[in-house]
């Protein structure tokens, strides 16, 4: 068959794809309309009924669907190299070949922003907060980075005084979902129904790719990566649920996921979620004070010193070629998704915070 006759076969579903698209893209302009009509509609009861379909399995069904397309692309990409190196492959079949795999990302993208991409397009927390004033001058991040040096010594006192130790990883996600629980007393709208949070069949590469968490839009599934240092866990069910949840963007789903640990009554929950936001707090104070940022880390008990030191270690100990490309990837995916920033969009929390903090005289 000749592009031409392909293309007029496959005319329907080629107009069907654009109009999709660029129905998507003119919905997506106004973020009041995607928060309106969408995030605080439509996926709202959407997400709620993938969560019910898949939460149930054991284990994750979407690491399984990653796996299986991951084969058949490096399976279709051989045999085609095969074919080519062969001069069995024509221009006009590798064309056709080529146009077959753009409209199947196509409905891919379509699919994508249906079940939960728009929402990169939405108001968001701040908006439903009514957080003002998202920028913060120096004086403003190191108060920041005060109050959260106070809560995470605070925090690693109460862990020691209770003699808790980390649950398993079905105790963990039990107890994020409690957190949900209780958040939703305060916040309405970050009611989280029907629990979708799994263990990722992937945590040792993930070690090596730089990943402790993610959201699999297409099944509705939370993954955790339980390979990581235990401390670092429950904050990082409370921030996937979060993109369960809509919050598309990684400072959104840093905050929510705050939000969630810190209104729960679970001391590990708080200390985690402290630590991780001392760190980007801290983080963001040595790029303009790099004494002030040291001065800090002396000032931790010895506790939480060695927790540190462990996180390094372990870092240290799953350094790969891999994952410089891997940030690369995605942080531009990032930027390519309402997020300028990057990789340092996680980092942009401490901005709620401060707004936050300014607000409501908390952290």
């Amino acid at each position: 068959m000749s592009v031409k006759k392909y293309l007029q076969k496959k005319n329907y579903l080629w107009i069907i794809a654009f109009l999709l698209i660029v129905l998507i893209k003119i919905f997506s302009t106004n973020s009041l309309r995607v928060e309106a009509l969408y995030s605080s509609g439509f996926y709202v009861g959407f997400s709620k009924i993938l969560r019910f379909l898949f939460g149930w399995i054991p284990f994750s069904l979407g690491d399984i669907l990653y796996f299986v397309v991951g084969c058949w692309l490096v399976w279709k990409i051989i045999k085609s190299i095969k074919l080519l190196l062969k001069k069995k492959l024509s221009v006009k079949a590798a064309i056709k070949k080529l146009l077959e795999l753009f409209l199947r990302f196509a409905f891919i993208y379509i699919i994508f922003n249906i079940f939960w991409g728009i929402n990169y397009d939405r108001k968001g927390i701040a908006f439903q907060l009514d957080l003002k004033h998202l920028q913060y001058d120096t004086s403003e991040l190191k108060m920041l980075q005060k109050l959260l040096l106070e809560k995470v010594n605070a925090s690693k006192i109460a862990v020691l005084r209770s003699h808790e130790r980390y649950p398993a990883k079905e105790e963990l996600i039990r107890r994020a979902k409690k957190s949900y629980d209780e958040v939703q007393k305060i916040y309405p709208f970050l009611q989280y129904k029907n629990l979708s949070v799994k263990a990722s069949l992937y945590g040792i590469p993930g070690d090596y790719l730089g990943f402790t968490g993610y959201y699999n839009p297409f099944t509705g599934e939370a993954q955790v990566n339980t390979t990581v240092p235990d401390f670092l866990q429950p904050y990082i069910a409370t921030h996937e649920m979060a993109h369960q949840l809509g919050y598309a963007k990684e400072n959104e789903a840093n905050f929510v996921g705050y939000l969630a640990a810190v209104n729960s009554h679970d001391t590990l929950f708080h200390y985690s979620t402290y630590f991780d936001l001392f760190i980007y707090a801290n983080r963001e104070v040595f790029y303009f004070d790099s004494l002030s940022s040291h001065l800090a880390l002396q000032q931790l008990i010895p506790e939480v010193k060695d927790d540190i030191r462990e996180l390094r270690k372990f870092n240290d100990a799953h350094q790969s070629f891999l994952e410089p490309a891997i940030t690369w990837m995605y942080g531009n995916y990032l930027k390519l998704n309402k997020q300028p920033q990057g990789m340092h969009t996680y980092n942009a929390v401490v901005a709620m915070l401060i707004a936050y903090y300014k607000k409501y005289g908390k952290i």
